[in-house]
């Protein structure tokens, strides 16, 4: 099949289709990670985008069944039960993989959920133009056999989404309460604020002990505490923090409530909004599982795996309480906050995804720590 990749500032990269013929248009963005393709395919943090991997083979160890799950009936190798990226942008598509857990490979996987891709393409002259330029808006293209290519039309559909201005999160959240418990005692409730949260997020709460609530985006603050939980985390997703309207009011209320709060990722950021800081967008962002930071207490430095394209604007935080916990060693911008006083917590980077394999999964511990002091 052929393939085209078609950029907002007219770029256009020539390719060959895997995966399901279609059209698609989303934020095109890189991510530097090395392995763990189903579980960054599976992100809901990437829906609305295109995603390139910059390692150059994807598929060598194919796509373990979803009917693979943990204690608690999770999928053990995803992070939600679909793909959620628009598109996925490859050099290289292993289209025979070899792994004793492997049903099928990622072209199957892809056309199985009508996903479409482009390999072929030089992804390293793709990743130095969004690095120098920034992420942009592109569309992309698979074609079924006898279809005649089209530019023009793809740089059309471009204009009419904006990445920046669509709330994603409406679409990744759950519409209704879902309920999971745990099976490693019973430390009580932690309602999770379900932006498009991660698998992993979950699966972290309920092995320390708690029962996790899933609650919709936009559920109010009087909702959440008829629960009675022990504490909230506001979780991961995709788009501007910004539009999370409804959820920033939620925050807010719940920081009146004196709820122990922990945000991870958009959470944190949404943290930030409802106590009065500022967030901005980030060039290109920070997508990969090799990603320092470090801890202004301690001064230690951690390998973080991270996926986001805000940041917190550091000078804004004056007046709000929150301090200043975790900077990225590469650019300096704000990787964690907190306000040890009121409970509140708030990491950029994923606690769960624990790259080296725990990092920082002790930032689950202290958050728990904290709910023991009520």
């Amino acid at each position: 099949m052929r393939a085209v990749l078609v950029l907002e500032d007219g770029t256009v990269f020539w390719g060959m289709g895997f995966g399901s013929p279609g059209v698609v248009v989303g934020e095109v963005v890189f991510t530097t990670g090395m392995v763990g393709y189903t579980e960054s395919l599976t992100d809901p943090s990437y829906i609305g985008q295109i995603l390139c991997f910059t390692y150059p083979l994807i598929g060598n160890y194919g796509v373990p069944p979803y009917s693979m799950v943990d204690e608690h009936g999770l999928p053990l190798h995803f992070e939600s039960r679909s793909i959620k990226v628009e598109g996925v942008v490859v050099h290289e598509v292993c289209f025979k993989p070899s792994h004793w857990s492997s049903v099928m490979s990622i072209d199957e996987w892809l056309r199985m959920e009508g996903v479409p891709g482009i390999w072929g393409i030089d992804t390293r002259q793709l990743t130095m133009k969004l690095r120098e330029q920034g992420v942009m808006m592109g569309a992309l293209r698979v074609y079924e056999e006898g279809e005649e290519p089209s530019v023009e039309e793809l740089r059309e559909l471009i204009q009419e989404v904006d990445y920046g201005s669509t709330n994603y999160v409406a679409r990744a959240s759950v519409s209704s309460p879902v309920l999971y418990e745990s099976t490693h005692g019973r430390q009580g409730l932690i309602a999770v604020i379900d932006c498009g949260v991660k698998l992993s997020i979950i699966r972290s709460l309920l092995k320390r002990g708690y029962d996790v609530i899933l609650l919709p985006y936009d559920v109010p603050a009087s909702d959440i505490i008829a629960f009675e939980p022990r504490g909230v985390v506001v979780s991961n997703g995709p788009g501007n923090p910004k539009l999370c309207v409804e959820t920033i009011k939620t925050v807010q209320s719940l920081v009146d409530y004196g709820v122990p709060i922990l945000g991870i990722c958009l959470g944190h950021q949404i943290i930030s909004l409802a106590l009065g800081a500022d967030t901005y967008k980030l060039p290109y962002g920070h997508r990969g599982q090799n990603k320092p930071c470090i801890d202004l207490r301690t001064g230690r430095c951690y390998v973080t795996s991270q996926n986001h394209g805000y940041a917190v604007d550091p000078r804004s935080l004056e007046g709000t309480r929150l301090k200043l916990w975790f900077i990225n060693a590469d650019d300096k911008t704000v990787e964690g906050v907190i306000d040890e006083e009121r409970r509140i917590l708030g990491v950029q980077f994923h606690p769960e995804a624990s790259p080296g394999p725990n990092d920082t999964a002790w930032i689950f511990d202290y958050f728990t720590k904290l709910l023991e002091q009520q």
